[in-house]
């Protein structure tokens, strides 16, 4: 697998795109019970399916974009919204970037860090480890990059984003994706409860950091990407009880600017499992 990932890091991203087209619709096709939850999300943000079908072949894509993302030179992309980063960076207490599982999210640290790693420090991305050893290695080697460090979903990986924010650094986090069980909250999200990650409203309330909303929308025919970032729509609550729905608010304002290209089939709304946060020493 390590040479498969390999070979196609090298392919352009017009074809890369054009295989995860097809790779979208046979996942679609071929499983009823990713096809059903894929219609029941997105219609309970208002969307038919003939609205967002493209998002069909964009989860294909982010699949097949991974190997040159990860082992390859980073494609071609163009910010929008840096204004807001400088601002943050002047105020001098760190950075929180959010980005939900919408276009090409592996793209938007890689963004940030080329464009600011250099002068205001790396940022720091949390990630879950693969289960399969190969492909844990090929995450921990790709995730590390100049201006980027990645840090496991343990206590010591948290500590590090911690100090990183302290120093006046930047962050980024997933925050639509189900936390383990006792490190969430219920709140609604596209007007259905979901069990949504605290960590981001803990950290930002811990260190006083700016929390800012990213994302990376495909261009048409792999023609690259463009980086948004703006500031969050209101200032983040005092409580983790208000500040996580307003996180899931945040979410969705994000993914109503380019529904085509979320991840609907996302298990967004599943139980938790149980699993306690790892330790380790920071």
């Amino acid at each position: 697998m390590p040479i498969v990932f390999r070979f196609f890091s090298i392919l352009p991203l017009w074809l890369l795109h054009a295989l995860g087209f097809a790779m979208g619709w046979v996942a679609f096709l071929g499983s009823p019970t990713y096809r059903r939850r894929f219609v029941e999300n997105a219609a309970l943000a208002g969307y038919r399916f003939a609205q967002v079908r493209a998002a069909v072949a964009h989860a294909g894509r982010m699949v097949a974009e991974l190997p040159r993302l990860w082992l390859g030179a980073t494609p071609s992309y163009r910010l929008v919204g840096e204004a807001c980063v400088e601002q943050a960076h002047a105020a001098g207490r760190g950075i929180i970037l959010l980005t939900p599982h919408l276009g090409c999210f592996e793209l938007t640290a890689q963004a940030v860090a080329q464009r600011w790693g250099a002068t205001h420090g790396p940022i720091t991305v949390l990630y879950r480890p693969a289960r399969q050893p190969w492909l844990a290695k090929v995450m921990e080697t790709a995730r590390n990059r100049p201006g980027m460090q990645a840090v496991p979903t343990t206590l010591a990986g948290v500590r590090q984003m911690i100090k990183a924010l302290r120093r006046g650094e930047a962050v980024g986090l997933l925050p639509d994706q189900v936390p383990p069980e006792g490190q969430g909250l219920w709140a609604p999200f596209f007007g259905r409860t979901a069990y949504t990650m605290t960590l981001a409203a803990r950290l930002a309330q811990q260190t006083g950091a700016t929390v800012l909303l990213v994302h990376a929308e495909r261009l048409p025919w792999g023609r690259g990407y463009v980086v948004r970032l703006e500031p969050l729509p209101v200032p983040l609550a005092d409580t983790l009880e208000a500040a996580v729905p307003q996180i899931n608010q945040a979410m969705e304002h994000v993914i109503r600017q380019c529904p085509q290209q979320y991840l609907w089939g996302y298990a967004r709304y599943k139980q938790p499992r149980a699993e306690a946060l790892g330790g380790g020493a920071a």
